[in-house]
């Protein structure tokens, strides 16, 4: 056995793609809804980010964190502007790990409130910070984090104590089911932590990079967190993360407090940087297709094996009735891309750049399987 079991792998195999369109090593097209689970947010392949990429690659690729990168200073500033210090990481996960250490050394408190099917991860701390039994299965958790009820602010106020140095939450739960924060929640949330010098930690590593209609899924909610984290989309397929915080926060990871041998590296800075460039001119024009794709997704509401249709930007949820797995599954041999999430959520996160007719015909495709169920 090369490989660990720990991955479920579909009998396929993909060996090229452009924008919404994977190919498999049989030369058949696939309809792609899912991003690579959210990475490719301006199409597999753009050839802005393959040019900018290639042209790094002919230079330097990695350079460690001893020295000068301007790339990073470049992407730091497209990413928080002047109200953001940047730590560059590896992954999502690397990320929440980075913001976890930060909001307890800024703070000098030791325990992080987070929310029930939240998921932040699968190294030790981010694990321990998701609220999500299945994902603890098996193993000693770390202490120093408290679950509160998404959605539910008194649950959390149950949860205050001197020692809370911050609330971690994404703003739309996506492995828990796409599952959107309800404005007034988050209101009462921020107002909550202010009044308790608690900081507001938001996870953007799904919910960034465009994927809710805005840079990133705060600007809908109309507040500024105090750390926040971003990955995947970020380098639309290299492997990155960023963790975020406000300037003031900066000096609590000094010198010798964290570090990463990749994070940052010449070719993914390369590719961020014009990754960001890409999304800053998609942005604008991108609510156009929100409309069509919730106008077609409301059709989903009156069949059978579906109870609730949800989500924010291009960013859906379809709970079933029915075996989520297996719908994934079908769909795949009819060609289209999809995720699961949840309990029995079908997951769709369809690049921002996929063509309206391509999206508008994949759905239809979707309607219909569903339909016969």
């Amino acid at each position: 056995m090369p490989l660990f079991p720990n991955y479920h792998r579909a009998p396929v195999t993909f060996v090229s793609a452009k924008n919404a369109t994977w190919f498999d090593d049989k030369n058949q097209a696939y309809s792609d809804l899912s991003s690579g689970i959210g990475v490719y947010n301006v199409g597999a392949n753009n050839p802005k980010v393959v040019s900018a990429l290639t042209k790094q690659a002919e230079k330097m690729w990695h350079v460690p964190n001893l020295y000068l990168n301007p790339l990073q200073e470049q992407v730091a500033e497209k990413l928080g502007g002047d109200s953001y210090t940047v730590y560059f990481a590896n992954s999502g996960a690397e990320s929440n790990e980075a913001a976890i250490k930060l909001a307890r050394l800024a703070t000098g408190k030791s325990t992080i409130i987070s929310f029930s099917n939240s998921f932040h991860g699968r190294t030790y701390a981010a694990m321990a910070a998701t609220g999500q039994d299945s994902i603890h299965a098996g193993l000693p958790m770390l202490a120093g984090f408290e679950y509160a009820v998404f959605n539910d602010i008194n649950s959390v106020k149950t949860l205050i104590t001197d020692d809370i140095a911050a609330i971690m939450l994404e703003l739309v739960q996506g492995e828990g089911g796409v599952i959107p924060a309800e404005p007034e929640f988050v209101k009462a949330l921020v107002k909550l932590a202010h009044d308790n010098n608690i900081l507001i930690l938001i996870d953007e590593v799904q919910t960034g990079m465009g994927r809710t209609g805005t840079k990133f899924a705060f600007e809908h909610y109309n507040f500024e967190p105090d750390i926040f984290t971003s990955a995947k989309g970020l380098a639309n397929g290299i492997p990155v993360g960023a963790m975020l915080a406000k300037n003031v926060l900066a000096p609590a990871l000094a010198y010798g407090t964290h570090g990463s041998t990749f994070g940052g590296n010449p070719l993914v800075m390369a590719s961020a940087n014009v990754t960001l460039d890409v999304l800053d001119n998609l942005l604008p024009e991108l609510q156009t297709k929100i409309t069509i794709l919730w106008k077609k997704l409301a059709e989903f509401n009156h069949l059978n094996v579906v109870t609730d249709v949800r989500g924010l930007g291009m960013m859906a949820g379809i709970a079933l009735t029915i075996p989520v797995n297996e719908v994934v599954s079908d769909l795949l041999n009819e060609q289209i891309i999809v995720l699961s999430a949840g309990q029995n959520t079908l997951r769709l996160l369809p690049p921002l750049t996929i063509p309206t007719e391509q999206l508008l015909e994949s759905l239809d495709k979707i309607k219909k399987y569903l339909s016969e169920k």
